[in-house]
């Protein structure tokens, strides 16, 4: 059942700094005790360590039918997402990539990378990617096989709506490809709300783990039709799901103390009530910050329609006192990690709501905002004139 209790969460026992960051975060201090024992990546007990860790992902990805498969992969998050690209797109296909931040743009250059040929819709900043421009893209276009999109893009904190674009590829014949790293296991992705071949994630995100690996979920006839596709030894997601099912191993050396700390965090995530209660927690932790900051005259760069539960992107105050990189030591002096903006038109930061975390620590950060403020003998948060221009593009 949702964990419904107001009590507060358990402080960082160490004393760290909260990390207001979409990953790495702050983790359970139960997550960091599980780490404490070696495994043997060969051992009968780790590989049935690797089954559970596949077995439960599979689990929150709703695959209740028994056509997807999970294949943890060693490396952050975009090593995953490299390896999805490389094994799911053949080497004469074609992709759109759906871009409206840095992690679309690195898409494409991975693709580059990759060889493989791609066409952008760059939606700049922040705006969404909507199902009707997918449409007519790949109307005009019939050489495009896949469509690829970043589902919470952090450089904004936007949520990018998965549903439009899925119906919108499968309408037309094409195969879907999800990077939610950023998103899973907080925001409902699962296989009967909505059609995709493969989606990616990672460690350290939302079932808050540590980094040391991330994971492809992808359907079976997908895993089966890239074997000999991948550019890569390390990054062949087919190898490394063959392999995995004939010998319960990992190919190459696994962070073992990572997928330890990974189960017992998924463990938290289960007894607090999976996906529905973790993201209840996060969308919670984003009013009640969201709120108090635009109390102390901060402005969001998204309307709450377009507020994610992961991270939150704010405008600088047009305030000639107001610095970043002086407000960002203030406010690690106070105990919280933000993170800067990556908005190219206007200044911004950032400051995520996932993570150990709750209500009652975001109205502390709220506290050493306002505090912080002081300090810098900034007396108005207001943005300069031409953010708010920006942020009403978007209401159009």
């Amino acid at each position: 059942m949702p964990n419904t209790a107001s009590a507060p969460l358990e402080t960082p026992r160490l004393g760290e700094p909260y990390l207001l960051t979409p990953g790495p975060l702050t983790t359970a201090y139960a997550v960091k005790e599980a780490m404490l024992r070696d495994w043997g990546s060969w051992d009968g007990d780790f590989r049935a360590m690797t089954a559970d860790l596949r077995r439960q992902l599979l689990e929150i990805a709703g695959d209740t039918k028994g056509e997807f498969d999970c294949v943890p992969m060693q490396g952050s998050g975009s090593f995953s997402v490299e390896a999805m690209l490389g094994s799911f797109v053949p080497k004469d296909g074609k992709v759109l990539v759906l871009s409206n931040g840095a992690y679309g743009k690195r898409i494409a250059q991975t693709l580059t990378y990759l060889g493989r040929d791609h066409v952008v819709i760059d939606k700049g900043d922040y705006m969404p990617p909507r199902g009707p421009e997918v449409a007519a893209a790949l109307d005009a276009d019939p050489a495009i096989s896949h469509v690829v999109v970043v589902h919470c893009e952090t450089s904004s904190g936007i949520l990018n709506p998965l549903k439009e674009i899925s119906d919108a590829v499968y309408a037309h014949g094409r195969k879907f490809l999800v990077d939610s790293m950023s998103a899973f296991g907080a925001v409902p992705a699962t296989i009967d709300e909505l059609r995709y071949e493969a989606i990616v994630s990672s460690a350290n995100k939302c079932i808050e783990g540590v980094p040391g690996f991330g994971f492809v979920i992808a359907r079976k006839s997908e895993l089966e039709a890239a074997k000999g596709r991948s550019h890569s030894l390390a990054l062949d997601v087919h190898a490394q799901w063959d392999y995995m099912n004939k010998t319960g191993q990992w190919r190459f050396t696994p962070p073992t103390h990572v997928v330890a700390a990974f189960l017992e965090a998924l463990r938290i995530h289960r007894e607090e009530g999976g996906v529905a209660a973790r993201g209840a927690r996060y969308a919670r932790n984003r009013d009640v910050m969201v709120s108090g900051m635009r109390e102390a005259g901060f402005e969001t760069l998204l309307a709450d329609r377009w507020l994610s539960p992961i991270i939150v992107t704010f405008f600088s105050p047009a305030h000639p006192a107001f610095a970043f990189d002086r407000f960002y030591a203030l406010m690690k002096d106070k105990g919280f990690i933000i993170y800067p903006g990556k908005l190219t038109v206007v200044d911004s930061f950032r400051v995520g709501c996932i993570g150990r975390m709750d209500e009652h620590v975001m109205r502390r950060v709220v506290d050493a905002a306002r505090s912080s403020l002081a300090e810098m003998g900034v007396d108005d948060a207001a943005p300069p004139a031409i953010a708010l221009e920006e942020r009403s593009r978007l209401a159009a």
